[in-house]
């Protein structure tokens, strides 16, 4: 379950990916079988795969507890190749982010 919080110290990585509309359904599902290929890491916390309403974009929404999940957690995928099977279906432009504010109930 994704935590939205300040001041926890979880990292989330954002990932959007820009994709070819015929491939959105391919990224997604690899997307998922990417998170749950690491959802045993040590820190790992949960992922969150939105699928962009025009089919031309994916986001992957994850987060891992600190600094070193984040790096048990992208050494699996590397391993794994996730990273080049990725960059068959779309583009990603990824980021890590620390929660600075949240606004609502």
């Amino acid at each position: 379950m994704p935590i939205i919080t300040s001041g926890t110290g979880i990292i989330t990585q954002i990932n959007v990916f820009t994709c070819d509309p015929a491939n959105q359904a391919a990224l997604i599902a690899l997307l998922a079988e990417g998170a749950r290929s690491v959802s045993d890491v040590e820190g790992w916390m949960s992922a969150s795969i939105h699928r962009g309403l025009a089919g031309d974009r994916v986001v992957n929404y994850a987060q891992v507890r600190d600094p070193a999940a984040q790096e048990r957690v992208m050494a699996r995928l590397r391993a794994a190749d996730f990273f080049t099977r990725n960059a068959a279906l779309g583009k990603a432009h990824p980021g890590l982010y620390e929660v600075a504010l949240t606004i609502g109930g």
